[in-house]
């Protein structure tokens, strides 16, 4: 009966991480990462069945896609799809100076409405570097004050 080597683990991990790049999920790459992981506890148990080796594949697997779902991919999700009313309030710094006859930048931390930069007008003048909240967001732009 067939057993997988080690390598054979690394190799099909790599596969699996490769193919991500091909389907952009971010899915199948955890399914990759396991399979290395199998590699490696492989290379210091060499003698484990292959049952084994396959049920601790898919626990694995589950486990870092429940991980992923569950606690990391949350935190990289943008506010695309809310309603402009979402985002106000939202603190920015700015990056161009604004005065009200000129237009200029706010970046924030984590992005809003799918922009992490975002062209900002106000009714005063506000230097670079200052932090601003946002008041109204109007199409393209967005209408700022100096953060308290």
């Amino acid at each position: 009966m067939f057993s997988p080597q080690w390598w054979h683990w690394l190799v099909l991990g790599l596969l699996l991480t490769m193919a991500e790049l091909a389907i952009v999920s971010f899915f199948v790459v955890w399914f990759g990462i396991a399979a290395a992981v199998v590699g490696l506890i492989l290379l210091a148990a060499p003698t484990l069945a292959l049952p084994t080796q396959l049920l601790l594949w898919a626990s694995l697997s589950t486990a870092l896609v429940l991980i992923w779902f569950r606690y990391l991919r949350p935190r990289t999700m943008t506010a695309v799809g809310t309603s402009a009313a979402a985002v106000t309030g939202e603190v920015g710094i700015l990056v161009a100076d604004l005065t009200p006859d000129c237009r200029g930048q706010v970046r924030f931390q984590k992005p809003i409405l799918g922009a992490d930069v975002w062209e900002a007008y106000a009714d005063a003048a506000i230097a670079a570097g200052e932090r601003v909240r946002v008041v109204a967001v109007d199409g393209s732009y967005i209408k700022v004050e100096k953060a308290k």
